[in-house]
């Protein structure tokens, strides 16, 4: 199976994107068809044996629209849109229209020459020529109308299309009897209904594009977080170009203020540089060689060089906006029930206005009675929004979580999250930091705290070790000076530690041994109940520093992954919902149990590799849904296995690839908003088909004249216009979780 995004031009509305995407499912050799009307493409899973793209295509064509290839994910030029003016013109014939058929049965005054008693033949044309520009306007719902019929995937524009040709045609034939002379069938002409039909249907399309707009917009601003051009270091020489022509392994040039092309890795310079576009976070990282940047982020303060390593589809701000489109491709199974039911709901409708005209036929009726009734029925039951329901909850929703810093890569995420039964963690880099840090330290000297880390990170900024690596991280996020120039006689004794002066004050950094056989005295780490300090650091999980000045031991510093400063409260949240917790882990079982027990998560699995990670998850689903939270490589298959899998943001790239929510903040704190909002959105979908339905339910049998008996009736204007306060109902609905 292969997999294509191609280009589509000729939408115009969710009917044409519904339509298409039906059209394409029906065809021999596509596995799955998946059209997304925000960004004007179809994904296309199809077997290449059976079919080439060419030929998928054509069956693009062959309903009317047009492939206009694949679809790069390039930024596009904003299109001039003439739909407002349109909706102006419809606005104007509209009034116009209802002035000349209505305005003498409720008193207003008429020209003589459009009096339908006394010129009823200037009476029917000028409305004839006003529902033909109507018509024009309208003409896409039309058409998009016939190629759903035609292709036997008939949708709400079948439907409005039935109904406004049905309503010309009677009305141009009762026209022509007064053209004749039959000057009584003046009363049987409906040309204000197909006017004010398509208005209100363009009003629901032109609201509909605007909120499509907007979503576009929004992958857009993405797609625009990086510059157009940058500059490469070549022979020598600095040259200016596009990003298109920016090759792997190029050397790129930042200077302060700018942002970085693409993705890459430092290999001179050191600068502070803003990832909050990713992060969240609105304070500067320092960067330096060997560090990765990423395209879009904004250069603060000193000028780098870094080598290319992800370029176009591959940057970490293409690989954002792919998911982003793809999660608006997805479709959660209420969306799909809904289309099911879409399916049979539209030739069921059509069926019955064709058996509400037969029976008022029987009846005895007149023809302008039984086109009224059929009109009626079309109209009233155009499923705008049951079309509404299940997508527009979606976009909102997903709109909201990503602005709590929550990607979600899949419609199924949010209908599945607030169900999950048990939450499955990864330990290192899910509920630790994933990086060692200082946990605790034992002062035995007159310096303060903060002066003593100052000393360390700045002496063990000389060295690459881990550990050394999460102290001068410590210092950093604490916002303690960084002054290399007070360094010297750095030395590193290999198996044992580090020896330098620091402001001219000889100080040692290290293991026990480093203090034994420089002769330094450490009986002082004798506590309480004699318990020794470094006992207590290393029972705690740590990896113990002993910090030595002038041959007087001054601290013990102990190093760790630590637990990240939410984990307690959301497990402790998670408990309260009754959702199982689980830690998964590949580590040591001592390590595991003392990091559970701290922070409360109810079983503890440790000592496992991937596929036994897996295995643990396949056994949780007995129970029902399970969410696996992780951020490794060793995670990815479990990120799959579980019913929704979610990766923190400082994960590998395999595990963001594997999940079907990020938390681009790293913070699990999301993973409780991830549930509210699946919730809340779950909720108003209901709310949404509830309504659509009841509304159609009620709606119906007025429109087939049941009710006539009761002196309750209506006509087709009115069913457009009920029909668009039933869509409108929805959409405010909907509009309700912009916030949590």
């Amino acid at each position: 199976m292969k997999k294509v995004l191609l280009k589509i031009d000729g939408m115009t509305c969710s009917g044409c994107s519904n339509g298409l995407e039906k059209y394409l499912n029906k065809q021999e050799g596509i596995k799955q068809a998946s059209v997304n009307l925000v960004m004007n493409n179809a994904s296309i899973e199809y077997d290449e044996k059976l079919l080439n793209i060419p030929q998928i295509e054509k069956f693009i064509e062959n309903t009317g629209f047009k492939s206009l290839g694949i679809d790069k994910l390039k930024k596009e030029k904003k299109k001039i849109s003439n739909e407002k003016y349109k909706l102006i013109t419809l606005t104007i014939l509209a009034i116009i229209i209802l002035y000349i058929s209505m305005g003498q049965m409720i008193g207003l005054p008429s020209l003589y020459i459009l009096n339908m008693h006394h010129n009823p033949i200037y009476f029917s044309m000028v409305q004839f020529i006003l529902s033909m520009i109507a018509i024009f306007l309208g003409k896409d719902i039309i058409k998009n109308g016939y190629k759903n019929l035609i292709h036997k995937t008939p949708n709400m524009d079948t439907l409005v299309g039935l109904g406004v040709i049905s309503s010309l045609l009677f009305s141009m034939y009762n026209t022509y009897q007064i053209f004749i002379g039959n000057e009584g069938v003046v009363h049987h002409l409906y040309y204000e209904s197909i006017v004010i039909i398509i208005f209100f249907i363009k009003i629901g399309k032109y609201v509909e594009g605007k909120n499509k707009d907007k979503t576009k917009e929004a992958i857009q601003d993405l797609m625009m977080i990086t510059p157009d051009l940058a500059v490469i270091e070549k022979d020598g020489k600095q040259i200016k170009v596009t990003l298109d022509e920016i090759k792997k392994g190029d050397i790129v040039i930042c200077k302060p203020g700018e942002k970085l092309a693409v993705d890459g890795e430092i290999i001179e310079g050191i600068t502070h540089i803003d990832e909050s576009f990713i992060t969240g976070e609105s304070i500067t990282i320092k960067k330096e060689v060997g560090d990765k940047v990423i395209a879009g982020s904004i250069n603060y303060d000193g000028v780098i060089k870094y080598k290319a390593e992800k370029i176009g589809k591959e940057s970490t701000v293409s690989e954002i906006v792919r998911m982003v489109v793809e999660a608006t491709n997805t479709k959660s199974k209420i969306a799909k029930i809904a289309d099911t039911i879409s399916g049979y709901f539209v030739p069921g409708i059509i069926l019955i206005a064709i058996l509400a005209s037969i029976v008022w036929a029987i009846l005895g009726k007149d023809i302008g009675f039984i086109i009224n009734i059929f009109i009626t029925v079309l109209v009233v039951a155009c499923p705008c929004s049951l079309g509404l329901a299940t997508p527009l909850a979606i976009v909102m929703s997903s709109g909201l979580a990503s602005r709590q810093g929550i990607l979600v890569k899949s419609s199924e995420s949010l209908e599945n999250a607030y169900k999950v039964k048990t939450i499955v963690f990864d330990k290192t880099g899910t509920l630790t930091k994933g990086h060692l840090s200082i946990s605790q330290i034992f002062n035995y000297s007159n310096l303060k705290e903060n002066e003593i880390i100052e000393v360390i990170a700045n002496i063990e900024n000389y060295s690459d070790h881990p550990i050394a690596r999460g102290i001068v991280k410590y210092a950093e996020e604490r916002n303690i000076l960084m002054e290399s120039k007070k360094v010297t006689d750095f030395k590193n004794i290999l198996g044992y530690g580090i020896q330098a002066k620091y402001n001219g004050v000889d100080y040692l950094i290290g293991n026990k041994k480093l203090m034994t056989e420089n002769n330094i005295d450490i009986t002082n780490i004798i506590k309480e109940n004699e318990v020794n300090d470094d006992d207590k650091l290393e029972n705690d999980g740590n990896s113990i520093l002993f910090v030595a000045k002038e041959h007087t031991l001054i601290a013990l510093i102990g190093v760790k992954d630590i637990v990240k400063e939410n984990a307690k409260k959301v497990i402790d949240n998670l408990k309260k919902q009754k959702i199982f917790t689980v830690m998964l882990t590949g580590d040591n079982k001592k390590t595991a149990e003392t990091i559970g027990e701290k922070i409360g998560i109810e079983k503890v699995i440790a000592d496992v590799v991937p596929k036994q990670k897996a295995e643990e998850i396949a056994k949780f689903k007995e129970n029902g849904l399970v969410m696996m939270c992780g951020d490794g490589i060793n995670d990815s298959i479990s990120l799959v296995k579980a019913d929704i899998g979610v990766s923190v943001g400082s994960g590998t790239d395999i595990a963001m690839d594997s999940s079907d929510v990020v938390l681009m903040k790293d913070n699990l704190d999301k993973i409780i908003d991830l549930m509210q909002i699946s919730k809340k959105t779950m909720h108003i979908i209901k709310q949404n088909l509830f309504w659509a339905f009841f509304y159609n339910i009620c709606m119906i049998p007025i429109a087939t004249g049941i009710l006539i008996p009761l002196g309750i009736t209506m006509n087709p204007m009115f069913a457009g216009f009920s029909m668009t306060i039933s869509s409108v109902t929805v959409t405010l609905n909907s509009l309700r979780l912009k916030k949590l």
